[in-house]
């Protein structure tokens, strides 16, 4: 049964609210910042499964805008950049590539030990090493042709993104539990700074300033952002680098804001004031976030595991295993174990099992319920979109070589 765009973008909005209900009545959910968006996609995936055993029905949601909203809410982050911001992030931005990088090889020397172990083509363990885990479904859809036509690997795509389903959900759980842990392993002082880079829910004083003319110039420069975005991308693609749409977008945010302040300020301030519109960025980028990972989850079909169910348990219970202990005694030490660490390891699993959105929507709730981390929603966003991009395709390439 195909559902339509229009059902199908309800239906994530309905879901929204019952994540809402769900984790407002359910202390364990709030007290690990486990995101509204996370608890409703998963209930529809659930019932989705249930169908399909029990009556033999396959639901499919045609989830056409879902892409969108990424873009927006990439925009939005970019237009909430001030730049002087991303000078101060800039040993934990690299600190943060680094280690991501060899995470990946980590991770894939893994697989292919998992797969060896099963009697399989080792190439098989990239598929549930970084292909799908730090690469997401575009890559294992990328990688797939090469493995079925030139390695004879004939279930690649199953693999990977069976792996993939289950990064994502693991990476939506364990983002807050290891920031909680962290916090209180490590004594941390949750952020004094309660105006938020981006999101304003739960926020009244925020809520009373938006105006229809502020929120109507936000969307006309989020929308700015996105243009750009997509010439920036469209360059990109005219070189060997791989740049995703919404790193993009990110760009494109961080240069309007830039231009803006710096340019546009000195004016009348009649199309570009960035107080005024400010709550209306922050209120779409929330609506965006929400609606997107919703989405992403609704549309998982929980039953492509079945058949190498052992081989995927096993392969997937050993990777989350390896991030939580790289984020405990690892990637918090070595970015300086400070409150900004706790929230990009809060989304580090995104990085290394889900997608940056999952990420992005881990560091929010995080954030949301101890304070605001500026450096971290810029660090963590530019090294899963951009650098990890690039190493992953070199690291794959030199792995399947091998």
């Amino acid at each position: 049964m195909q559902i339509d765009p229009f059902i199908s973008f309800t239906l994530a909005i309905l879901l929204l609210f019952i994540g809402k209900e769900v984790v407002s009545r359910i202390r364990q959910l709030r007290r690990y910042s486990i995101p509204d968006a996370l608890v409703g996609g998963a209930l529809c995936a659930i019932i989705v499964c249930v169908l399909y055993y029990a009556a033999a029905l396959e639901v499919t949601f045609d989830l056409a805008v879902r892409d969108q909203f990424l873009l927006y809410f990439f925009a939005a982050i970019g237009l909430n950049t001030d730049t002087r911001i991303l000078s101060k992030g800039g040993r934990q931005l690299v600190i943060l590539a680094i280690l991501a990088v060899l995470f990946m090889v980590l991770q894939n020397f893994v697989g292919i030990g998992l797969a060896s172990l099963f009697g399989m083509d080792p190439n098989t363990g990239l598929m549930v090493g970084s292909i799908s885990l730090t690469g997401g479904v575009g890559t294992t859809m990328a990688w797939t042709p090469h493995f079925v036509d030139n390695l004879g690997i004939e279930n690649a795509a199953e693999v990977g993104l069976s792996a993939n389903m289950v990064g994502l959900m693991a990476a939506c759980m364990i983002g807050g539990p290891l920031a909680s842990i962290l916090m209180r392993r490590h004594h941390i002082r949750p952020s004094r700074d309660t105006v938020l880079e981006i999101g304003i829910l739960h926020r009244e004083e925020q809520l009373s300033r938006i105006d229809y003319y502020g929120v109507l110039l936000a969307l006309l420069w989020l929308n700015f952002a996105l243009i750009l975005g997509q010439g920036i991308t469209h360059l990109a693609s005219l070189t060997p680098i791989t740049l995703p749409s919404f790193v993009g977008c990110l760009i494109a945010g961080i240069f309007l804001r830039a231009f803006g302040d710096f340019v546009l300020a000195k004016g009348e301030k009649r199309l570009w004031n960035f107080p005024s519109m400010q709550p209306g960025v922050a209120l779409i980028s929330d609506i965006c976030l929400g609606l997107f990972l919703t989405m992403a989850l609704m549309g998982l079909k929980f039953w492509h595991l079945q058949p190498m169910l052992g081989f995927i348990t096993v392969s997937m219970l050993v990777q989350i295993a390896l991030v939580i202990l790289f984020v405990l005694f690892v990637l918090f030490r070595a970015l300086g174990r400070n409150y900004e660490s706790v929230v990009i390891c809060s989304g580090f699993g995104g990085i290394a099992l889900g997608s940056t959105a999952t990420a992005v929507a881990n560091m929010t709730a995080v954030s949301r319920e101890f304070g605001a981390a500026p450096q971290a929603f810029i660090v963590v966003p530019l090294v899963c979109g951009f650098l990890i991009d690039i190493a992953n395709a070199l690291i794959i390439s030199v792995m399947i070589a091998s």
